[in-house]
C-alpha cells in the first residue's frame, strides 16, 4: 500500500469515528433521551437518520474529491511537474481547514436538510406525533454536532498530513526542484485555534445541557424510547470523555512541533547540524523556517572556519617549504600517504581529516631549528643531530602554547611523535609499541618512506622496491608492523596499477615525487625527514 492510499485510509477511519460520536453518539442521546416515541417512531426517526447520514456521506465525498485532486495528482500521475508538487503541498497544509468547512457545509447540510424535511413531512402526515418545536431544537443540536465534529476532523487531519508533507518535500529535494510553498504557506495562528478550541469546549456542555433541558421541559414526565432516567450522570460522563479527547489533541497539535525544535536544538548541541521539515502552516512554521536559517549560518560558518584552518595548514607548510627548497612537497606527499594508510585501516571520515592535517605540519617544529644545522648539506654531527631531533617537540609546543582551536591541538600527537619507534629506542619520549598515539605511527612510516625514496641535492632517492624492503625489514623494530604491513601492499598496488612492467619505477619519476634535500644514512633512522 503506498502512502497516499495509507493517507486516504487514516481520514476515512477519523471520518468514521467522529460521524459516529457526533451523529450516532451525541445526536442519539439528543433525540432518544428527551423525546417520548413508540416503537415504531423510533424506528422511523432511525431510519430517517441512516438516510441523512447516507446523503451526508456523499456530499462530503464530492467535495473531498474536488479539495484533494492535486495531492491525488502528484502520487497517481507520472513525472509531477515543480508547480503541481507545490499546489499539492499547499493543499496538504489547508486540509485541516479545508475538513473543517467540509463538515461544517456537506456535512452539516448533507444530514440536516433530509433529516428536517422527511421528519417535517412525517409529522405532517401524522406519522410522527412531535412537536414543530423539536425541529428547531434539532436544527440547533446539528449545528452544534457538526461543529464538534469539525474540531475533531481539524486536529486528525492536522496530524494525517505530516507524513505527506515529509514525503513531498523529500521527493522536491531528490529532484532539486525547489519548494517556495513554506514562504507562501496559508497560516492559521496558533492564537485561533487555541481560542476557537477553547471556546468550544467551555461552549458546547452548556449548550448541549440546556438543549437537553429545554427537550425535556416540553415532554414533561412522559417516558422516551429508552429509559435514561440516569442521563445526566450518562451525560456528565460523556462531556467529560469530550472535553479530554478534545484536549490531548489540541496538546498534541502544540507539543508535537516543541519536541521538534528541541531535538532540533539537541542534534545542534551534539554537533549534527541538520535541518527540520517545515511541515506547519501556523506560528510554528517561523521558527522552524528560523531554526532552518540558524543551521544554514552555522554550516557557513564553519565552512568558513574550516577554509581558514585549512589556509593555517597550508600556511604552516608553506613557510616550511620557503626555508628548505629541496624539501617542498614532502608534507604533502606524507599526507597523502597517510590519508592511504588510514583509509586502508578503517578510520572514519574525521579522524581521516585530523590525519592529512596533523601530516601537513608534521614538520613545522623545523621552523624553530637553525638554518646551518637544518639547510646543512651532507652528514650531520651527532650534535647537530640531537638538535634536529628537537623539531617534534618543538612543532608540538608551537600548537600548544597559543591556546589554538580545539582541533588544532588534536594534531599534536602525530606532530610531536611521529619519529617515535616501535621498539622504544625512537624520541622525543623513546615511547614502544601501542604507547605511541596512533597518528604518530601512521605519519612515522608515511614519512620515512617519502625521506627514501626522494632525491636529493647529493644523492638519487632509493627506487620503491628497495625502500619498501627496508620498511619491511624495519617491523617491529623501527615502525608498528600492521602499518608498516598495510603500506607495503598499498604501494605495491599502486605500482602494479600504474605500471605493471616496471613495477619497480622511482616513485621520484612521479609529478608527485619533489626533491628532498638530506645526508646519506646509514640506517633508515639516520634519515632527515
Amino acid at each position: 500500500m503506498n502512502l497516499y492510499n495509507l493517507f486516504e485510509r487514516t481520514l476515512l477511519k477519523n471520518y468514521l469515528a467522529g460521524t459516529a460520536i457526533a451523529v450516532f453518539g451525541m445526536g442519539s442521546l439528543l433525540i432518544f433521551g428527551t423525546i417520548r416515541l413508540s416503537v415504531s417512531e423510533g424506528y422511523i426517526l432511525i431510519g430517517i437518520m441512516v438516510f441523512s447520514a447516507m446523503s451526508m456521506g456523499v456530499s462530503e465525498f464530492l467535495y473531498y474529491l474536488s479539495y484533494s485532486k492535486p495531492v491525488r495528482n502528484v502520487y497517481r500521475n507520472g513525472d509531477p511537474s515543480s508547480a503541481q508538487w507545490q499546489k499539492a503541498f499547499s493543499t496538504l497544509q489547508r486540509m485541516p481547514v479545508l475538513a473543517v468547512k467540509r463538515t461544517m457545509l456537506p456535512h452539516f447540510l448533507g444530514i440536516t436538510i433530509p433529516a428536517v424535511s422527511l421528519t417535517f413531512l412525517f409529522i405532517h402526515l401524522e406519522v410522527l406525533s412531535l412537536p414543530h418545536s423539536y425541529l428547531l431544537l434539532a436544527f440547533i443540536g446539528a449545528i452544534l454536532m457538526s461543529a464538534m465534529h469539525a474540531l475533531m476532523e481539524f486536529f486528525l487531519t492536522m496530524k494525517a498530513i505530516q507524513p505527506l508533507l515529509t514525503d513531498i518535500s523529500l521527493q522536491m529535494k531528490k529532484q532539486n526542484l525547489n519548494l517556495s510553498s513554506h514562504e507562501e504557506t496559508y497560516f492559521l495562528g496558533i492564537k485561533k485555534k487555541l481560542l476557537a478550541s477553547s471556546l468550544f469546549l467551555a461552549l458546547f456542555p452548556v449548550m448541549f445541557f440546556s438543549l437537553l433541558t429545554i427537550a425535556n421541559m416540553i415532554e414533561g414526565d412522559r417516558s422516551t424510547l429508552f429509559d435514561f432516567s440516569n442521563w445526566p450522570v450518562f451525560f456528565l460522563a460523556l462531556l467529560i470523555l469530550l472535553a479530554f479527547g478534545g484536549s490531548v489533541l489540541l496538546s498534541d497539535n502544540i507539543q508535537k512541533p516543541i519536541q521538534e525544535l528541541k531535538f532540533g536544538m539537541d542534534t545542534v548541541k551534539n554537533g549534527t547540524l541538520s535541518s527540520l521539515e517545515n511541515n506547519y502552516s501556523d506560528e510554528f512554521s517561523e521558527l522552524v523556517s528560523g531554526f532552518n536559517h540558524m543551521v544554514t549560518a552555522i554550516k557557513e560558518r564553519d565552512a568558513q572556519n574550516e577554509l581558514l584552518l585549512e589556509s593555517i595548514y597550508m600556511l604552516m607548510a608553506g613557510t616550511l617549504d620557503a626555508r628548505d627548497s629541496y624539501t617542498a612537497g614532502h608534507s604533502w606527499r606524507v599526507s597523502s600517504y597517510a590519508v592511504q594508510i588510514g583509509s586502508e585501516i578503517g578510520l572514519d571520515s574525521r579522524s581521516l581529516d585530523l590525519l592529512r592535517k596533523s601530516a601537513i605540519v608534521h614538520d613545522i617544529g623545523k621552523i624553530g631549528i637553525r638554518d646551518e644545522v637544518l639547510l646543512k648539506d651532507g652528514r650531520l654531527t651527532d650534535e647537530e643531530f640531537e638538535q634536529i631531533k628537537q623539531h617534534p617537540v618543538i612543532g608540538a609546543r608551537i600548537i600548544e602554547q597559543y591556546k589554538m582551536a580545539p582541533e588544532l591541538l588534536m594534531l599534536v600527537p602525530g606532530v610531536k611523535y611521529h619519529h617515535e619507534r616501535f621498539d622504544g629506542k625512537g624520541y622525543p619520549e623513546g615511547l614502544a609499541g601501542h604507547d605511541i598515539p596512533l597518528f604518530g605511527r601512521i605519519i612515522a612510516v608515511a614519512d620515512a618512506f617519502d625521506a627514501m625514496t626522494s632525491d636529493r641535492t647529493y644523492r638519487k632517492g632509493m627506487d620503491v622496491e628497495r625502500a619498501l624492503q627496508i620498511l619491511r625489514e624495519g617491523k617491529a623494530s623501527q615502525w608498528d608492523p600492521d602499518i608498516a604491513e598495510v603500506f607495503v601492499k598499498i604501494i605495491e598496488k599502486e605500482q602494479v596499477k600504474s605500471n605493471p612492467q616496471h613495477a619497480n619505477e622511482k616513485v621520484n619519476q612521479s609529478p608527485l615525487r619533489l626533491s628532498h634535500k638530506g645526508s646519506e644514512p646509514t640506517e633508515t633512522s639516520a634519515f632527515r625527514s
